[in-house]
């Protein structure tokens, strides 16, 4: 159970030593990349706390940062994708730049590496349902999308998440792994 705020009040420091871990996992499944985890941490870290009111309780500065996380990491997507649309206006002869190498490196996790197939916009949407246990309108709501488009994500990526970890059993179905690792 967490603290209203420390002694002093501080309750940056208090969530940052309390809750920084889980903030960084929530950002870590968003966007599947540590460094950029920590950015949007921090950023978020950040934007809530020159807003946040003189006694605001541990509770609800952690929702604030989880909003503001999920805001960037958005903003950031949808900055990438405008970008890519026009950035073929721009070319400049013999500026010929690679794409980032990070998305290719192995992470050496079923779970991570079957995130890692999904479109940001699906990922977003599991993320949200499945981690932040959050209803497909809330999802919806907190993406910005209709209820339907909500659906459509999270179906596509149930399928993908499927084909590459295996199907969801039920809940009275027993799971059974043998030496192999095969059910």
């Amino acid at each position: 159970m967490a603290v209203a705020q420390d002694a002093d009040g501080d309750t940056l420091g208090l969530l940052a030593r309390e809750r920084g871990r889980a903030l960084l996992a929530y950002a870590y499944l968003l966007c599947g990349d540590r460094r950029t985890a920590e950015d949007l941490v921090q950023d978020a870290l950040v934007r809530t706390f020159t807003r946040v009111r003189a006694g605001t309780d541990v509770t609800h500065a952690e929702a604030y940062v989880r909003a503001a996380i999920l805001r960037g990491h958005l903003d950031t997507w949808r900055r990438r994708q405008r970008w890519s649309a026009v950035r073929h206006l721009l070319h400049v002869p013999g500026d010929e730049t690679s794409r980032d190498p990070a998305p290719s490196v192995a992470t050496g996790s079923a779970v991570h590496a079957a995130l890692a197939t999904l479109a940001p916009q699906e990922r977003v949407a599991v993320v949200l349902r499945h981690v932040e246990d959050l209803t497909v309108p809330e999802v919806a709501a907190r993406m910005g999308l209709a209820d339907g488009t909500v659906k459509r994500y999270l179906s596509t990526a149930t399928a993908k998440l499927a084909e590459r970890l295996g199907p969801v059993p039920d809940d009275d179905e027993q799971v059974t792994v043998d030496s192999r690792g095969s059910r």
